[in-house]
């Protein structure tokens, strides 16, 4: 793979601009001042993947749905229902996701490890960050594959129009004066700032928008209030499993503000199926042998070396990876352990001389939208970099 050293932004600059999470607990740059150099038909491969996959997740979805696999696949039996809402109707609209690729550079074969449907991380750091690193070295910022702020700021407009034709956002919605309410935890500084990007696009976009953080903000079932103001959008960067499990008063509530059409929140609940990393074992049924996918079971894979995960496990907890003799080559822990095991075929992550092991994620937002990597060891834990790119 090819490298590129650049000169890295200071951390002085990087907080001017709200990144306050550049350095990591050991005290090393969270941002790697190497970038991964790709080359167009590199690039247009990524691009091409996630929408293919996309349009699979769909068809696989209303195949979730239509034969009752929630258990199968984890999720909490109490947010069921407001996933069944979600999906049947469209006005319910999938803002952003995050596909995890191994492969796709060095003649490597893209394959699927993930897809962070919900509230994935790199947000940031992939609309803003690396493009702020070209232009800050004097190259091409535009030489990316990466219009996901244009992107997300179009999506919000579609939850007005539902339908690609973005232009049609000022006709439907300049006598309407719907507000979205944005909120995050107030004890992380990543979560509030790449809550707070995302308030910016929708302004951008022509929404009136207002932050407020969860534990601030007031539910009951005629709909979701900031003081004594109700809004019709709600955007969470809180994981819908961690509501399920952790607030189930709330997961209720938000149920009967879905079925009383009192509110829409952002991203919709049906995106934990995508979420769950047991669907991929629902792709592998539906698309045996796909290209795109590596093998996926709830049981243990013969004869294969594979890495066993929890459906919701995060940030590489919880993870082993186990040789064709069963035995286990790396392991980590985690507080995921409680979650439902699962299979993958084992795949090896591009690396460097130095033997990082890089992982791609290309983040949809209607289409294909923005390419970023991250570097570590063969299981990515919290302690993985963030790399960004050039194509050349």
């Amino acid at each position: 793979m090819k490298l590129k050293t650049l000169k890295p932004l200071t951390n002085e600059y990087l907080e001017s601009i709200g990144f306050s999470w550049h350095t990591d607990d050991d005290n090393t740059s969270y941002i790697s001042d190497e970038i991964v150099s790709i080359n167009e038909n590199e690039a247009n491969a990524y691009y091409e993947a996630a929408n293919e996959l996309y349009d699979m997740f769909c068809e696989a979805g209303e195949y979730v749905i239509e034969n009752d696999l929630f258990h199968d696949l984890n999720i909490p039996f109490n947010l069921v229902e407001i996933v069944k809402q979600s999906w049947e109707d469209d006005v319910h609209w999938h803002l952003y996701g995050r596909f995890d690729f191994a492969g796709g550079i060095d003649g490597q074969q893209i394959k699927l490890i993930e897809f962070n449907a919900d509230t994935p991380t790199s947000l940031f750091e992939t609309a803003i960050i690396q493009w702020a690193m070209l232009k800050y070295n004097g190259l091409d910022e535009a030489s990316q594959f990466n219009s996901l702020c244009e992107n997300i700021s179009d999506n919000f407009k579609r939850i007005i129009t539902l339908d690609s034709d973005v232009s049609k956002f000022d006709e439907y919605y300049k006598d309407l004066g719907w507000k979205i309410l944005f909120s995050s935890i107030s004890t992380s500084n990543e979560d509030e700032h790449t809550t707070k990007l995302l308030q910016h696009l929708a302004s951008e976009a022509g929404f009136n928008t207002d932050f407020e953080y969860i534990e601030n903000v007031g539910f009951n079932e005629e709909g979701i209030f900031k003081e004594d103001e109700r809004f019709e959008f709600w955007f969470k960067l809180i994981p819908w499993e961690d509501i399920a499990i952790d607030e189930s008063e709330l997961a209720l509530i938000l149920t009967q503000i879905i079925n009383n059409k009192k509110a829409i929140i952002f991203n919709p609940a049906y995106t934990l199926i995508f979420q769950s990393k047991g669907f991929m074992k629902v792709l592998w049924d539906l698309y045996p042998n796909h290209p795109l996918l590596l093998e996926t079971s709830f049981e243990p894979l013969e004869n294969k070396k594979q890495v066993e995960k929890r459906c919701f496990g995060r940030e590489g907890a919880n993870i082993k990876i186990i040789e064709e003799d069963g035995s286990i080559e790396v392991e980590t822990k985690g507080e995921y352990e409680g979650h439902k095991a699962v299979y993958q075929e084992y795949t090896e992550l591009p690396t460097d001389e130095k033997g990082n092991s890089y992982q791609a994620g290309v983040f949809y937002a209607y289409e294909a939208s923005g390419l970023g990597f991250r570097k570590g060891s063969k299981i990515l834990d919290d302690f993985a970099k963030f790399v960004g790119h050039i194509v050349e």
